[in-house]
């Protein structure tokens, strides 16, 4: 499981550090893609196989299958660590997500995310106060914390 969040810089060849809690889940070889917030998807190699083998279990007669299927397989890219922990984002996948100097890595459950660190606040600020609503539709009275 990912979790935790990490402030790292982007560097001059496009190059981002990979937290090293994070390096022995994802493996020397995983999968960066394109976010649906405009961020990076980071996945280990299995996790991105699965989402594969159900993107290929959608009909290819619907347009939200194929629209979605084109978004998220045009940028999926295989990454490997350098000798530093780090990765090369390419350009197209580093100006979806609006990447800059400034980044944050976060853990959510089944990947990483790599975030523009102004676009990563200004999203959580804009959900901070609705988090209690979500919590509570997501979980009903399933959930007591």
């Amino acid at each position: 499981m990912f979790m935790g969040e990490f402030h790292h810089n982007l560097d001059e060849k496009g190059r981002i550090a990979i937290p090293a809690k994070y390096r022995e889940i994802l493996g020397k070889n995983f999968v960066i893609t394109r976010g649906i917030e405009h961020c990076i998807y980071v996945y280990p190699l299995n996790t991105f196989q699965s989402i594969v083998t159900k993107l290929e279990s959608l009909p290819f007669t619907k347009k939200d299958a194929r629209v979605f299927t084109r978004f998220f397989m045009s940028g999926a890219t295989a990454v490997e660590l350098d000798k530093q922990g780090r990765i090369n984002i390419p350009t197209p996948l580093s100006n979806y997500a609006n990447l800059a100097k400034n980044c944050v890595v976060i853990g959510a459950n089944d990947r990483l995310e790599i975030w523009n660190e102004n676009d990563f606040n200004s999203f959580m600020s804009s959900c901070n106060d609705e988090m209690s609503l979500i919590a509570e539709g997501l979980f009903g009275d399933k959930y007591d914390a």
